[in-house]
């Protein structure tokens, strides 16, 4: 459901965001009083159980909460913190937070407390008595002796060992050392970490590793100026590049896992001003902070109490990971970092300035090609991402589509594979039986240029593909090479378009599928003339911006031997939408002796070859 309280909050001044915060813990403190120690908001799980899902909605607030404190906010519920610190790390209290084993979800939740030790010690540390506090330094010590996931986690540790160093008790320096060697090993170039050794590139770069990161130049800015000053600059160079992930309404980009996180995706902005770190001028860094939690306060992300829901765009567990407990979502307190901060901090008072990114970015270490319609409000990323090795819940829904949208979201499947199960969007499918689909999920080979993505993957052995992306204004177009040795049914979606209360104008006749309805239109082409175009209604609560839509596709099938299929994709809000018949006629496509080549408007967009040659950016890996 919708907050009104907070929907109507202008969110211009540091005041604004004050009540913000307090307006989102509000409907936490009756579960804080009930339970100090363990909160339950909700009786969903997730993998990790109980009490880490108890102490997670403890933690997780406090980096709000904190923040806020430190900045001279009043705070008026310490006091539960207080009786819930004494009763967790009580080993005789029903509560007791429980001993950390090896890569345990709690020490996920210490960073929080480690954070807030370090800014606001008077208002958590001191008002316990000198019997907790030796308890619960003891307990959050037990964070250095335990193995760790060789990710964003190392910052967890840093930032407990920060925290209890500010208070004066025990903590290890050298394994803070250790930790920040180990994510030095995780950048890879243009300010760009992975999460991890050859991990993925997604939120967790903005709201984990640089976040984490700046916090501790700060707490710690004596300990290695060097290694600092490296982590500053590549927050510079990666600013702008992740500015193009925001949308001009505030919107960021669904993509990647996590995404019930919301509004951590905006923390970046603030761990900026937190340190000071004016990567963009003031008023553009306020301007992307501002309108992205604007934008998320005016969506139904409540529950009926009010609490922050497990979903995105509205409540639905379909999309979330495995991870998911009911406090999790408070990880989007995170973004109430700049709290800290003074109202004559320059953040504060710079006025909000608009960023205008280039129309098309290239992001080879994101995997992406970023393409932003000015006209249309639209931003559409088109990608070569492989879904990620350890195979979270929907990895391929979550990275591997072939683009992803502010306007449109994406799907995820729900109760099986085929396109009508809900993740049939934006998806090239592959099925021998037309029962069971596989679509792109392993990428051996991925290239991304300033105008275009090309991948080679495969989804079942005797399949390969070659497929290119390009912009294609206002829209984009997709070319796929097909190898098969057997008879494959395909189908390829375009975008899901919300459907309210009306049914939406549908067209599906050979070659085009087109439906148009109150949130705007969502068109595909076939160029080649090899398929035959279907609307589809995918599984309710599936795609992660609307919990109805309608999907225009394509259906054919393929014999053995080589084929090139080749679309045009339109997705636009309803106001001023082109026609979906002119967008198609406007292209042209011509076989070669070497290939295909694709025109729109007498200009060439794509000259796709067979064997695709390499483009001039290397590889990105198998």
């Amino acid at each position: 459901m919708l907050r009104p309280d907070l929907a109507a909050n202008p969110l211009a001044t540091r005041g604004d965001v004050q009540d913000a915060l307090l307006g989102l813990w509000a409907p936490l403190r009756p579960f804080f009083a009930a339970a100090p120690a363990a909160p339950r908001l909700g009786d969903a799980a997730a993998t990790y159980g109980e009490p880490a899902a108890l102490l997670e909605a403890f933690a997780r607030p406090l980096w709000g909460i904190a923040p806020f404190a430190a900045g001279g906010g009043v705070f008026p519920d310490w006091p539960l913190y207080h009786r819930g610190i004494t009763a967790g790390v009580d080993p005789a209290s029903p509560d007791y937070w429980g001993e950390l084993g090896d890569f345990d979800q709690r020490a996920v939740e210490m960073a929080a407390l480690g954070l807030t030790l370090a800014l606001c010690p008077e208002a958590l540390w001191t008002p316990l008595d000198s019997a907790t506090r030796e308890r619960f330094a003891a307990w959050l010590f037990q964070i250095n002796r335990r193995k760790f996931v060789n990710n964003n986690w190392r910052f967890f540790r840093v930032l407990v060992n920060d925290g209890l160093r500010r208070v004066g008790a025990p903590h290890d320096p050298e394994q803070s050392r250790r930790d920040l060697a180990a994510v030095e090993g995780f950048y890879q170039r243009d300010g760009w970490y992975s999460d991890g050794i050859g991990g993925n590139r997604d939120y967790y770069i903005p709201m984990a590793i640089f976040y984490y990161g700046l916090i501790h130049t700060r707490l710690d800015a004596d300990a290695d100026p060097a290694r600092i000053a490296r982590f500053v600059e590549r927050a510079r160079l990666f600013a702008p590049q992740f500015a193009a992930w925001f949308a001009s309404d505030g919107s960021a980009l669904p993509f990647g896992r996590s995404l019930a996180y919301r509004f951590a995706q905006g923390a970046f902005w603030g761990a900026l001003a937190f340190t000071g770190t004016e990567a963009l001028p003031w008023g553009v860094v306020k301007g992307l902070y501002l309108r992205h939690l604007r934008w998320w306060l005016r969506q139904p992300i409540f529950t009926e109490s009010g609490l922050l829901s497990i979903g995105y765009a509205y409540p639905s567990l379909i999309m979330a990971d495995r991870y998911n407990a009911p406090g999790s979502p408070y990880w989007a307190c995170k973004i109430f970092l700049p709290l800290a901060l003074p109202d004559t901090h320059p953040f504060w008072k710079a006025v909000e300035q608009p960023f205008t990114p280039p129309s098309t970015l290239a992001q080879p270490e994101a995997r992406l090609l970023l393409c932003h319609d000015p006209a249309h409000r639209h931003l559409f990323a088109l990608g070569g991402h492989p879904a990620p090795g350890w195979d979270p819940l929907h990895g391929a829904s979550k990275y591997s589509k072939l683009c992803y949208s502010t306007l449109f979201g994406f799907g995820v499947p729900c109760g099986g594979d085929a396109p009508e199960d809900g993740g049939g969007d934006n998806v090239l499918l592959f099925s021998h039986d037309s029962r069971h689909w596989r679509g792109r999920e392993e990428v051996r080979e991925t290239r991304i240029a300033p105008d275009q993505v090309f991948s080679r993957w495969a989804p079942h052995p005797d399949v390969e593909v070659c497929t290119w992306l390009a912009p294609a204004d206002p829209g984009h177009v997709r070319v796929h090479h097909v190898r098969t040795a057997r008879p494959v049914h395909v189908f390829e979606g375009g975008f899901s378009l919300a459907r309210l209360r009306e049914h939406g104008r549908r067209r599906a006749v050979p070659g085009r599928a087109s439906v148009t309805a109150a949130a705007g239109l969502s068109a595909i082409a076939d160029l080649a003339g090899l398929r035959t175009g279907v609307v589809l209604d995918p599984a309710t609560n599936t795609n992660l911006l609307h919990p109805r839509g309608a999907l225009p596709g394509l259906r054919g099938k393929l014999d053995p031997g080589e084929h090139w299929l080749v679309c045009a994709v339109l997705g636009l809000p309803s106001d001023n939408t082109p026609d979906a018949e002119s967008f198609a006629a406007s292209f042209s496509v011509t076989t070669t002796p070497a290939g295909l080549e694709v025109r729109q408007r007498g200009r060439q967009l794509l000259d796709c070859l067979t064997p695709a040659p390499p483009l001039e950016t290397p590889p990105l890996g198998s």
